[in-house]
């Protein structure tokens, strides 16, 4: 138990007085106990008013004594500070003519308590020292960027100007204050190489093809670009594929789903501007592939054909076209596998062959390169 210091200070003196009075009156009590009647004795003690008060005030003294033993006086417990922890999670990247920076506000402070609302952010950039770097040095230096404390600890996203620091490599830092201006260590420091800005791709253009969508755009030739793709009411795009070309052809489309594209170019660390197109739902207006590999053979009473598979999501099958020597071709049969046997045949006759593909909307190829048997 702790006791302040004040109190306990009062009941050691107390008991210091008690001991000096009782020391005093002890001798009157004891003459007084030999009175042969209880109320001769009462009445020979003087139990004056100020007595009393200073028995009870000893009593009192004592108790606190007693009380006290039980405990130690203990380290004085001091308010807490509230100074967030260092963020570790600082990121910057060049993109077009401005630095994207991005961080973590931490919830917890340097005591392990929860950091119910951050103070000033101070983030900062500046030019990597020639020599050692000092971090005093670097911060006295460098130019900050405002930043909006937010209500509650959460992600930041902000960007700054580098027009004036093309060619040459800076450092970033952010710390964090608590409401009451102490600031937390600083962050990890990103060092980024400023290079002169990537234009942003132009003439970006998007077309419906029957192996899915291609997009097409005009961009310096050194750069690689990332291709993204949205579909529908995603919130955020997916990264679809990087590539030296530019060009991409999207063979993961369905016909009814619409699809938005985004291009941008890369050059090591730094990036340009995001270039969009307008969003396109793909229809199915485009005929099957022409079957290939048409064969006919002459059988003892029959023509059997083949032909190569149409590998199309949508196919419904196949028609077979016959002219018998040199006249016109006329629908024989639909199937819907590469195979045919013609059993209405006659020896002596020659018969001619054609197939298309036709998919599930009706959709019909171009007639197939023409094949041939002869019956003896």
């Amino acid at each position: 138990m702790r006791w302040p210091g004040g109190l306990l200070k009062m009941a050691v003196r107390e008991a210091e007085a008690c001991a000096t009075f009782g020391g005093a009156r002890m001798g009157t009590l004891r003459a007084r106990v030999r009175t042969p009647s209880l109320q001769n004795y009462r009445s020979s003690v003087p139990w004056a008013p100020g007595v009393r008060t200073r028995f009870r005030r000893c009593g009192v003294g004592l108790a606190l004594l007693v009380m006290s033993g039980c405990g130690y006086i203990g380290e004085p417990q001091y308010p807490a500070l509230h100074i967030p922890i260092r963020v570790v999670d600082l990121a910057a990247v060049e993109r077009g003519d401005k630095l994207e920076i991005s961080f973590t506000i931490p919830a917890v402070t340097t005591e392990g308590l929860a950091l119910m609302r951050p103070g000033e952010i101070d983030l900062r950039i500046g030019l990597a020292p020639a020599g050692g770097f000092e971090l005093n040095q670097w911060a006295a230096s460098a130019r900050s960027v405002p930043v909006t404390s937010p209500e509650k600890p959460q992600g930041i996203q902000t960007s700054t100007p580098i027009d004036d620091f093309s060619g040459k490599e800076v450092i970033v830092g952010v710390r964090i204050a608590s409401v009451k201006g102490r600031y937390s260590d600083w962050s990890n420091l990103v060092t980024v190489p400023i290079e002169t800005p990537l234009p942003k791709p132009a003439n970006i253009a998007r077309e419906s093809v029957p192996e899915g969508v291609r997009i097409h755009w005009n961009a310096p030739a050194e750069s690689k670009f990332k291709i993204f793709r949205k579909v529908g009411d995603q919130s955020s795009p997916a990264l679809l594929a990087t590539l030296d070309e530019s060009t991409y052809l999207d063979t993961t489309t369905e016909y009814g789903k619409t699809y938005t594209y985004y291009v941008q170019a890369i050059h090591g660390k730094t990036e340009s501007d995001v270039a969009e197109t307008e969003p396109l739902t793909p229809e199915d207006i485009f005929p099957p592939a022409v079957p290939a590999g048409l064969t006919a053979s002459a059988a003892v009473s029959s023509v059997e054909l083949a032909w190569e598979r149409d590998t199309e999501p949508d196919l419904k099958g196949y028609r077979i076209f016959r002219a018998v020597n040199d006249g016109p071709f006329e629908l024989l049969a639909e199937v819907d596998v590469p195979s045919y046997s013609d059993t209405k045949v006659e020896a002596g006759k020659r018969y001619r062959y054609q197939v298309t593909a036709i998919d599930q909307t009706g959709h019909e190829s171009k007639p197939s390169a023409e094949a041939a048997a002869a019956l003896p």
